[in-house]
């Protein structure tokens, strides 16, 4: 309930600044690829490569109807079925709110290192004009985009871990 954007932001820069030294290849999938888009700006001097699954940046816009955004502003919480579960996926007012100002997409984003992104061209959970417009607004000139046939929101199928292995393996050789 407490749950927003911004404190799991802050609390990963907490993590990499207390338990970490050296540069830095940060992963993250769906809303953790958002986050550590983040990392990436806020801690441009240590991050020298980043590995986005499915990444969800800006998902409190696009991930939304009209509808879902009226109910969240009158209510507060917005329960809808969740895909991966029985229990309700609950968003409250904070957690959507706090991810407006961390949107990225309507401007260049200065990401300077290289970028690796897997996307599945079967995500119904973030389509794939997503890693499209990400493509566009990063600054670096070393972006990839791995679209994997088939696949969905999870890439969690054997082949696709060999790609996120690979896509890993790559930053690490590039940058070791």
């Amino acid at each position: 309930m407490d749950g927003t954007l911004d404190r799991w932001l802050e609390e990963a820069l907490a993590a990499i600044d207390r338990l970490t030294t050296g540069p830095l290849i940060v992963v993250g999938s769906s809303m953790g690829g958002w986050l550590a888009l983040h990392v990436a700006l806020q801690r441009a001097e240590r991050v020298v490569g980043l590995v986005g699954i499915a990444a969800a940046p800006d998902f409190t816009d696009w991930g939304y109807s009209s509808e879902d955004k009226r109910v969240l502003v009158e209510t507060g919480r917005l329960e809808r079925d969740n895909p991966y579960g029985p229990d309700k996926q609950l968003t409250t007012r904070g957690f959507w709110e706090s991810g407006e100002p961390l949107r990225l997409l309507g401007e260049p984003i200065t990401i300077g290192c290289p970028v690796r992104l897997l996307h599945g061209d079967a995500d119904e959970d973030v389509p794939t004009g997503v890693a499209f417009r990400l493509i566009e607004q990063l600054c670096s000139a070393d972006v990839q985009l791995t679209l994997l046939k088939g696949g969905g929101h999870r890439l969690s199928a054997p082949h696709e871990l060999g790609a996120l292995r690979r896509a890993v393996m790559d930053l690490v050789e590039l940058v070791g």
